[in-house]
């Protein structure tokens, strides 16, 4: 009798940590897709901007710097892994689009052009998505690191090499900011 309550106490310890272990590979995968979500959306707003920037440029003959320095992000975002990493082009990428928004509003032609409306909702629409997937992502962060760190799954955490994420954070007060995207109506 005393080696079946032996056993029967292994099987349970056996099938919570087994329970355990499953639940953290599960949030770690929820956490990659999260992560790659914000992926697509901030790859998204790349692919948007070469378009943004030459509808923009025939107007705006004085932003040479800025439009240099949007596709110089552009070519670091290839070269880019880590969340951090991705975070700091983002904030670059905000900033030099804050530009390029308080400039175009002296510029009556470049607001009327239909192209430039129409890449604008484009940019409005994918920074809303931006901003939802990093939420998105950042809760699903906190879910997953706080498994591990609360007792037991943090042991289990521990002994297969579990490692917390990093959050998606603006890096800067100017990139806490939001980007204006909106150029007014057509009116």
């Amino acid at each position: 009798m005393f080696v079946w309550i032996i056993l029967a106490i292994i099987a349970v310890l056996v099938i919570a940590v087994i329970g355990m272990y499953n639940s953290l590979v599960q949030s770690k995968i929820k956490v990659d897709n999260a992560w790659s979500q914000i992926d697509v959306q901030l790859q998204r707003r790349f692919d948007l901007i070469p378009n943004f920037v030459e509808t923009v440029k025939g107007y705006m003959t004085h932003e040479k710097e800025t439009f240099e320095k949007i596709a110089d992000l552009r070519t670091s975002w290839a070269n880019t892994q880590s969340v951090s990493e991705k975070a700091d082009l983002d904030n670059q990428l905000s900033t030099a689009l804050k530009t390029i928004m308080a400039v175009s509003e002296n510029y009556p032609d470049l607001k009327a052009n239909q192209n430039f409306a129409d890449l604008s909702e484009e940019l409005r629409n994918t920074e809303n998505k931006i901003s939802f997937s990093r939420q998105f992502y950042n809760d699903t962060v906190t879910m997953y690191n706080t498994k591990l760190e609360v007792f037991p799954s943090n042991i289990i955490a521990g002994m297969f090499n579990f490692k917390a994420r990093d959050l998606f954070e603006a890096e800067n007060d100017e990139a806490r900011k939001n980007v204006k995207v909106d150029f007014g109506s057509n009116s």
